[in-house]
């Protein structure tokens, strides 16, 4: 059996092109033809017995104006990968009378056009842009088409790739490398016109081939009497979404406690942080990530399972040495499912661009007995972890490249200036990091702190506190500037109103703490002066008023420095 592309031209002074697919997706012809008797004569040999022929072109259009049926419900599902359709209808001068082209082919070659017909030799409409999106699992078009704004190396990149996705469906051969060939040496948008329509022709062909031995897998939207266009169809993930929406109200429930558990973990740790945010995937984006296909099957078999980051924390930091001691401690804390650095990933391929640090993480075995996590059992949460600086380029860039809507005519342009600008942004983070080791080294840290100032206030001032603690610790991190107060506030119940009343309490304090906590992460200074604090008063320093709300963490570190 023979499967045929024809990728029909409005007329016959435009190049059509055509394909054949052997019955082991063999690539057996492919050719650019102009006239309705090149065409026939072309195919002739492989429609003289069974065959099935896919046509990129309307072949029944009865509506006086607007667009068939087939087109409207094919673009309600497509429209969102800007697959649909363009409008056929009798009022456009090649439809007039409801006389089509590829009706004439068809009956020059004598093909039944009934996509439900049993008989051997039979032909379909199709359309290769939805084909493409399903079999390659694109959430976009391919912008090989020539349009206004879209120059040659654009198209060139865009019709290169679609010929690869291509070359992993269908065994191709020396034309096939010839067409690869003129495509790569190119020099006028005319020449890749040939070419395109010839493997469009391909990939019509391969929906021929996908609709014989697929059935199921395919769908046919209109009918015989209004027009019709066969598809390969879009995963069903209807049932997956459904249901994804019927738990968005305990998601956002679990997000919440997502967030509190990673936010109570940074404050316990004394780990110095920007903001902790977190989300849930709206039910929109669920079903686009749920429907996606590669080489023409579905990503993912159990969407509701598999797509991992239904819920996402967002940690951002200020520098990027935090942003280690963060995944480090969640390491320590929660289970850690996997650690990707998005940013040593793209630095391994010799380029700037996206920068995170993308964790997965569920619940450890104490905290799943805990009822008060109880939301959380059973469910993960996708952790990013990244730099102001990275967050602020990974959103703009985000929502121009990606939500937005750019031009073709500057998307390269764009594209060097996106990757520009995260050259620049990762120096400023080293620059940062080098400010940060300085001012460690020689204890200005209180200079770039801003409290609220408070007359008569008897705790200890957090700025001069801050200072002091830089050099009393000078290997630990910076902690929040809200902290150093919170744990002023704690001196103060102790009775502790001065830095000689607080260098006192330290002197006295074991030496060896760090070592007894044996930290998997960098502690911030905070966390360091709270060991401090906890192993001199023990169940004093647990039963402060300040700490009624983690006393049962506090009597665990206790029991840890006392063994």
């Amino acid at each position: 059996m023979h499967f045929v592309g024809i990728d029909l031209a409005w007329g016959e002074r435009q190049p059509t092109g055509l394909a054949v697919l052997d019955d082991e997706a063999r690539l057996v012809l492919v050719r650019a033809v102009r006239t309705d008797e090149e065409i026939a004569e072309t195919v002739a040999p492989y429609v003289a017995e069974e065959c099935l022929v896919a046509i990129d072109a309307p072949l029944i259009v009865t509506n006086p104006s607007g667009s068939r049926p087939a087109e409207r419900a094919l673009s309600k599902d497509f429209r969102r990968f800007e697959a649909g359709t363009h409008p056929a209808n009798t009022g456009k001068p090649e439809f007039a009378g409801g006389e089509t082209r590829g009706a004439r082919v068809c009956q020059r070659l004598g093909l039944d056009l009934n996509p439900r017909s049993g008989r051997a030799r039979r032909a379909i409409e199709v359309y290769p842009h939805p084909a493409t999106v399903v079999l390659f699992g694109l959430a976009k078009t391919l912008k090989y088409k020539d349009k206004r704004g879209r120059d040659l190396d654009l198209l060139r990149g865009e019709l290169l790739t679609l010929m690869g996705h291509v070359q992993g469906l269908v065994r191709t051969g020396d034309d096939w490398a010839a067409l690869r060939l003129a495509v790569e040496t190119a020099t006028r948008k005319s020449e890749l016109r040939v070419v395109e329509d010839q493997v469009d022709a391909v990939v019509c062909a391969y929906v021929a081939y996908f609709r014989e031995h697929w059935p199921e897998r395919t769908t046919t939207y209109g009918d015989l009497e209004t027009g019709y266009i066969v598809t390969p169809s879009l995963p069903d993930a209807r049932a997956a979404t459904q249901e994804y929406a019927a738990q968005q109200p305990a998601l956002a429930e679990a997000a919440a406690q997502f967030v509190a558990l990673v936010t109570s973990i940074l404050d316990e740790a004394g780990i110095n942080y920007l903001s902790v945010t977190g989300r849930t995937k709206s039910v929109q984006s669920f079903a686009v990530k749920a429907a996606r296909m590669v080489d023409g099957r579905p990503v993912f078999s159990d969407p509701l399972r598999e797509i991992t980051d239904q819920i996402g924390v967002r940690v951002i930091t200020y520098v990027h040495s935090d942003v280690s001691a963060v995944a480090e401690l969640l390491g320590d804390q929660v289970v850690v499912k996997e650690d990707r650095d998005l940013g040593q990933e793209t630095a391994s391929q010799g380029r700037f661009g996206y920068a995170s640090r993308h964790l997965l993480i569920e619940l450890d075995a104490a905290r799943e007995r805990d009822r008060a996590y109880a939301a959380l059992r059973g469910r993960v949460a996708q952790v990013q972890v990244r730099t102001v600086l990275q967050h602020a380029w990974a959103e703009f860039e985000h929502d121009i490249r990606y939500k937005g809507d750019v031009p073709d005519e500057h998307a390269r342009d764009l594209d060097r200036r996106f990757t520009l600008a995260a050259g620049l942004l990762e120096l400023a983070d080293q620059e940062f990091s080098t400010i940060r080791e300085r001012l460690r080294s020689t204890g200005p840290v209180a200079a770039t702190l801003s409290p609220d100032e408070v007359v008569d206030d008897p705790r200890i001032d957090q700025r001069e506190l801050a200072a002091y603690l830089a050099g009393q610790y000078d290997d630990a991190g910076w902690s929040r500037t809200d902290h150093y107060a919170w744990i002023s506030g704690l001196l103060l119940e102790l009775g502790i109103t001065s830095l000689d009343e607080l260098n006192d309490v330290l002197r006295a304090s074991p030496g060896d703490l760090n070592a007894r906590m044996d930290y998997r992460y960098p502690p911030g200074a905070v966390r360091r002066l709270d060991d401090a604090l906890l192993a001199t008063y023990a169940e004093r320093y647990v039963d402060l008023h300040g700490n009624a709300h983690r006393r049962d963490a506090l009597r665990a570190r206790l029991a840890k420095l006392r063994d």
